[in-house]
C-alpha cells in the first residue's frame, strides 16, 4: 500500500480505539485545553460495538476523570450488593467465606455495568467537548516520520481486492498525523504489537500472559434474579486441565452476565475452551439459575493477565500504549477498566505538558513514570504473584499462597519477591501425544449451544470479498505441523469456529479460515503453537456488533 498517495490531516493527538483508555485520554486532553485537536478512531461500527468486559467496574478511574459522573447520567445503575465465591465440583459446590480474603477483593462500592454502554456515554461526553470520533475507521498501518518516530496512522482503507491488491473500487484511506499517537486498541492490537516489536519494548520484561474470556447475556426468571449479586467460581469443569473460572453478575432488567475465563497457558492441545464454558452451564447451581431463561447475546475476547511484571515499556518516539495494549488487568479482582481509564488520563496529562512545551514526536516518559509509580502500579504490584503461582503450582496453592501474598502486600512486602511467568502461552502448549483427548458432551440447544449458533448472537459481520484479516506466515504449517504434532488446536482454541481442518476423500486435508466468523478476540494470534497466525484489522465497521456487553 506504500505506493498510494493519501490525503493527510493534522491533529495534536491521534487516538486509536474508543475503549475506556482512549476515551479517557480524549476527555482529559480537552479538559486541560479545549483548543487541542483530538481525534479518536474506532474500528467498530459504532462506539461500544467491540467492547466486551465482565464487568464489575471500580469507579475510581471515573471518579478521577469525571467526578460528577452520576449527575451527568453515567450508566452505572447497579451497585454490587453481595459477593459470593464458590469452589465447584461436578455435582455440588462449596462456598468460600469472604472473611479471609484480602480487602482488595471486596466489591463494595463497585457497579455491575455494560462497558459498551459506559463507552457510549463517555463518547458523548468527549464529543460535547469537541473531540472528533470516527467509528467504522480501522487503522491498518502506522506512519513513521523521518527520524523513525511514529507520526500517525492510516485509517479508512476500504474495498481491497480479495488478494490484497488495489482495485477500481478501493478507497485508499487517509493519513492522520499527530504530535503524539495513543494506541488504545485493547489486548494484542496489531499496531501495538508492531510498536512493541519495532522498539523492543518488551526487553527485560516477563512474557505477557493471556486468558480467553467468553460471555453470554441471559434473561432469566424474575423470581431467580438478584440485582446486584456477584458470583465467582473456580474448579469444575476445568480442574487440573487449565486455570480459570467463571463469573455470574446480576444486572438490571432480569438480565445476568454469565462468563467463563480459561487461562491460555494450558498444556493439553485437546482442550476446547468454548466447550468448557458450555459444560459449565450444566452445573446444577448454574443450570437451576438459567432454567426457563434465554440467551440473548454472546461474545469473546482475550484478556491480558501478565500483570505488573509483564507490562512492556509503554512509550516510544511519538507513541504511547494505553490500557490493555500494555496489560493492566488486576487478575484476582478480574478488573482492568479502572486502570485503563487512569492510564488514559495519565497519557493525556503527559502529552498536554509536552505540547505546551512545544515538544512532539518524543517519548512521553512522564506517562510511563506515572503508570508504574502511581495508582495503577500500586494496584498491580500487590497482586503480581497470584497468576504465576497459580500457573506453576495449581489452584489450591494459588488460593493459599496467593491469598497470603496479597495480604502481606497490603502491608507493603512480599516473601516471594516477584515470581516470573516463564513461557509464553504458545510455548506452553505441549504435543498431543502427551495428553488424552477430552470428550465433551454435545450442546443441548437449551443451556449449551454450538459455536456457530452462538456466534450469530454476537451479530458479527465481515464483507466477504475483502482479504482475510487473519494472516498465515506459512500456509503449510497448520496441516504439515500443527495437525500431526498438536492435533490441530486452532479448531478448538478459537471461540468462533474460524478455523477448521477439512478432510475430503482422496484429497489432502485443507486448512480453512472462515474469517467471517471472527469476533476479534485475538486468541489465535496468542495461542497458535507455531506463532504462525497474525491478527490484523479487517476494514472498518466489520466484526462483532455487541449491543450491551
Amino acid at each position: 500500500m506504500a505506493e498510494i498517495e493519501r490525503e493527510a490531516m493534522e491533529y495534536d493527538v491521534v487516538i486509536v480505539g474508543a475503549g475506556p483508555a482512549g476515551l479517557s485520554a480524549a476527555i482529559r486532553l480537552k479538559q486541560l485545553d479545549a483548543d487541542l485537536n483530538v481525534v479518536v478512531l474506532e474500528k467498530g461500527s459504532e462506539v461500544g460495538a467491540h467492547i466486551l468486559s465482565g464487568a464489575v467496574l471500580d469507579p475510581v478511574g471515573l471518579d478521577a476523570l469525571i467526578p460528577d459522573w452520576k449527575e451527568k447520567g453515567a450508566p452505572l445503575n447497579v451497585p454490587v450488593k453481595d459477593d459470593n465465591f464458590y469452589m465447584l465440583g461436578e455435582a455440588g459446590q462449596i462456598r468460600i467465606p469472604n472473611a479471609p480474603m484480602p480487602p482488595l477483593m471486596n466489591n463494595h462500592g463497585n457497579y455491575i455495568v455494560s462497558m459498551g454502554n459506559v463507552c457510549r456515554w463517555m463518547a458523548e461526553q468527549a464529543e460535547e467537548m469537541g473531540v472528533e470520533i470516527f467509528p467504522g475507521m480501522a487503522c491498518s498501518e502506522l506512519v513513521y516520520g523521518d527520524n523513525g518516530e511514529v507520526k500517525g496512522v492510516v485509517a479508512g482503507v476500504f474495498g481491497l481486492e480479495e488478494d490484497g491488491s488495489i482495485g477500481e473500487n478501493t478507497e485508499p484511506g487517509m493519513e492522520l498525523h499527530g504530535k503524539y499517537v495513543f494506541l488504545s486498541e485493547g489486548v494484542r492490537g496489531s499496531l501495538s504489537k508492531e510498536v512493541i516489536a519495532k522498539y523492543d519494548l518488551a526487553e527485560g520484561k516477563e512474557p505477557q500472559k493471556y486468558g480467553l474470556g467468553m460471555k453470554e447475556i441471559w434473561e432469566i426468571d424474575p423470581e431467580k434474579h438478584k440485582e446486584g449479586s456477584v458470583t465467582h467460581t473456580m474448579g469444575w469443569p476445568l480442574e487440573s486441565n487449565a486455570g480459570g473460572g467463571s463469573f455470574i453478575y446480576h444486572l438490571d432488567n432480569n438480565q445476568v452476565y454469565v462468563g467463563f475465563v480459561v487461562h491460555l497457558n494450558y498444556k493439553n492441545p485437546h482442550l476446547f475452551p468454548y466447550m468448557e464454558f458450555q459444560r459449565f452451564k450444566h452445573h446444577p447451581m448454574v443450570a437451576e439459575l438459567l432454567k426457563g431463561g434465554k440467551r440473548v447475546a454472546y461474545g469473546a475476547r482475550a484478556i491480558s493477565e501478565g500483570g505488573y511484571q509483564s507490562m512492556p515499556k509503554m512509550v516510544a518516539p511519538g507513541v504511547a500504549l494505553l490500557g490493555c495494549s500494555v496489560g493492566m488487568v488486576n487478575v484476582p479482582r478480574i478488573k482492568g477498566n479502572h486502570n485503563a481509564m487512569l492510564s488514559g488520563k495519565a497519557a493525556a496529562e503527559a502529552a498536554f505538558d509536552a505540547i505546551k512545551a512545544e515538544r512532539s514526536g518524543d517519548e512521553l516518559t512522564a506517562y510511563e513514570t506515572e503508570v508504574r509509580e502511581g495508582a495503577i502500579g500500586k494496584d498491580l504490584k500487590k497482586v503480581r504473584n497470584v497468576k504465576p503461582i497459580w500457573s506453576k503450582y495449581g489452584l489450591t496453592a494459588s488460593l493459599v499462597l496467593g491469598g497470603f501474598d496479597m495480604w502481606t502486600n497490603t502491608l507493603g512486602f512480599s516473601l516471594f519477591g516477584t515470581v516470573g511467568h516463564g513461557k509464553n502461552d504458545a510455548d506452553a502448549t505441549e504435543e498431543a501425544s502427551k495428553h488424552k483427548p477430552i470428550d465433551y458432551p454435545k450442546p443441548d440447544g437449551t443451556l449449551s449451544f454450538d459455536r456457530l449458533t452462538n456466534v450469530s448472537f454476537s451479530f458479527t459481520n465481515h464483507e466477504e470479498s475483502q482479504p482475510a484479516h487473519l494472516k498465515l506466515t506459512d500456509a503449510a504449517v497448520p496441516v504439515a505441523q500443527n495437525l500431526p504434532k498438536y492435533a490441530g488446536p486452532s479448531a478448538r482454541y478459537c471461540p468462533a469456529g474460524v478455523y477448521e481442518f477439512v478432510e475430503e476423500e482422496g484429497k489432502d486435508t485443507r486448512f480453512v479460515i472462515n474469517f467471517q466468523n471472527c469476533v476479534h478476540c485475538k486468541t489465535c494470534d496468542i495461542k497458535d503453537p507455531a506463532q504462525n497466525i497474525t491478527w490484523t484489522t479487517p476494514q472498518g465497521g466489520d466484526g462483532p456488533n455487541y449491543p450491551n456487553m
